[in-house]
């Protein structure tokens, strides 16, 4: 990874912590882009003392407001022309619906239009540096989970794990139409499941979700356990070609019927794209 410039969401905690860690100490300069300034602040200055001399920042932006994500990918874009590879792994899960001041739904837009947004934004600087990596942090809850083009923002029938789950159905989606779209241009597109990962994850809450998470993570693996799949798409030759495929422990596994169907996929693309676009009050 030496001087590669690796772009990362989600990168002050957990597994995308780990995963910035591990790359920056194989030689990659980190990019990272986090909400919380003081969690930035400290991120960076492990980074700078786990891998000194590499020039690597901190951008903040909210990832759940459409005009965040365009600022901070527009600063990044003008600052950084090149960029090997691209992680989205920021996500959350929330006890109770809510809506962003964009009228998205907040599992939906943090989840999903931050990966839409951000790789859209980041597409030419990635295209120039080709031979280039998109990864993006899905879910083996992305199971059994179908996607309502009628109730893309869940206002029928909401629950914290189908809207999670939902969130990680149109990741995987958004890989498989990203790979087709960047085809023959050197960049890949591939997701993973980590692994159910002992983080901060579902810690912000304070209903019964969160309590379940808390009990559940007494049997969950590490975050330096669940890094490893994001560390090998990022880094590994294996993979060098490979594109458009779910991983999960380091191998392609597959997923759903749902999460391969290429229309449904096309169709998303096409949705978020207009969602983002023009950014109107969402049903």
């Amino acid at each position: 990874m030496n001087g590669k410039v690796v772009v990362i969401t989600g990168a002050t905690s957990g597994i995308g912590e780990v995963a910035a860690e591990r790359l920056a100490s194989m030689g990659a300069r980190i990019v990272a882009i986090a909400r919380d300034r003081a969690r930035g602040e400290a991120t960076l200055a492990r980074l700078r003392e786990r891998a000194p001399g590499l020039a690597h920042r901190v951008y903040y932006a909210n990832l759940s407001l459409l005009a965040e994500m365009k600022r901070v990918v527009g600063e990044i874009a003008a600052a950084e022309p090149r960029i090997d590879v691209l992680i989205n792994n920021a996500g959350a899960l929330f006890d109770k619906r809510q809506l962003t001041s964009d009228g998205l739904e907040l599992t939906f837009a943090t989840n999903h239009m931050s990966y839409f947004v951000v790789t859209h934004g980041l597409r030419e600087c990635l295209l120039a540096s080709a031979p280039a990596r998109v990864i993006n942090t899905s879910s083996e809850a992305h199971r059994r989970m179908k996607i309502d083009f009628g109730d893309l923002q869940g206002a029928r029938g909401y629950g914290p794990f189908k809207a999670y789950g939902r969130s990680k159905l149109c990741n995987i989606l958004f890989t498989r139409e990203l790979a087709h779209r960047l085809a023959g241009t050197g960049v890949t597109a591939n997701c993973l499941h980590p692994g159910f990962v002992s983080t901060r994850f579902g810690d912000q809450g304070k209903g019964a979700v969160s309590y379940i998470l808390r009990l559940a993570k007494k049997f969950a693996i590490s975050p330096e356990k669940g890094a490893e799949t994001i560390i090998f798409l990022a880094s590994a030759k294996e993979v060098a070609g490979v594109t458009g495929e779910y991983f999960y422990q380091c191998r392609p596994k597959t997923p759903s019927i749902e999460a391969r169907d290429d229309q449904a996929a096309a169709r998303l693309w096409q949705e978020t794209a207009e969602l983002a676009l023009k950014n109107p009050a969402v049903r």
